[in-house]
């Protein structure tokens, strides 16, 4: 399945934003799940899973590249210009007392927006603390995946549970570590190791049906292994 594809299952035009994506494929899935389509959950179901890997992949394609907040620093470049730019200028005009506050005042604020994830829904039962905590443990924990360093990710998510056991969103994040950790023995052929993880995922997440369909695909490619 290309990205054109999952921008049209989704019912996007291409290029839609990370946020855009995330709604789309909320309001969908709710729609096609195959639990409140009883009289036709076959159907339901499989397109339900086409929405889920057309979701999947446009995560790990636009994510770390295209944020909506990204868009916004993008929207103003004038307002804010570069360290470069603005020791340029200034060789041939010294800009006003305002216009340096400005910029002073708004530069360091949208450096820091681009390189931080989206951020995360905020639970009203959690404290400001650990919803901080929360926020900067998202943060590194993509940072871990994209790095590949799976054993620092699951030491980060696990503890993050153990602080808070009754975040659904928290328990998400675990379960995916640990497909995405099954996922990656899987390639290195540690196949044993791999199920391990993929049912420790299916554990800890057991009502997650895009997360279901993701470790039956894991289990069929460790059947392949093991044929050949």
């Amino acid at each position: 399945m290309n990205l054109a594809d999952c921008y049209r299952l989704l019912g996007l035009r291409t290029g839609a934003s990370y946020d855009e994506i995330k709604a789309s494929y909320r309001r969908l899935a709710r729609q096609y799940h195959p639990d409140v389509n009883p009289d036709n959950q076959q159907q339901a179901k499989e397109k339900f899973i086409q929405l889920s890997e057309a979701y999947r992949i446009l995560m790990e394609a636009v994510q770390p590249k295209q944020t909506s907040d990204e868009k916004g620093s993008k929207a103003k470049p004038k307002s804010t210009p570069s360290a470069a730019s603005s020791s340029t200028s200034s060789k041939t005009r010294s800009p006003s007392p305002s216009t340096a506050k400005s910029a002073a005042s708004k530069s360091p604020a949208q450096v820091k927006i681009t390189r931080k994830a989206p951020p995360i829904e905020r639970n009203p039962e959690i404290s400001q603390t650990d919803y901080d905590l929360k926020q900067n443990s998202y943060e590194q924990l993509q940072r871990l995946l994209r790095a590949q360093r799976y054993p620092r990710a699951i030491a980060l998510v696990e503890g993050l549970a153990q602080r808070l056991p009754n975040d659904t969103e928290v328990r998400q994040w675990q379960a995916i570590t640990y497909q995405r950790f099954g996922r990656h023995l899987v390639d290195a052929k540690q196949s044993e190791k791999a199920r391990i993880y993929l049912k420790k995922a299916l554990r800890t997440d057991p009502h997650n049906k895009a997360l279901w369909y993701e470790v039956e695909r894991d289990f069929r490619r460790i059947e392949q292994i093991e044929i050949y």
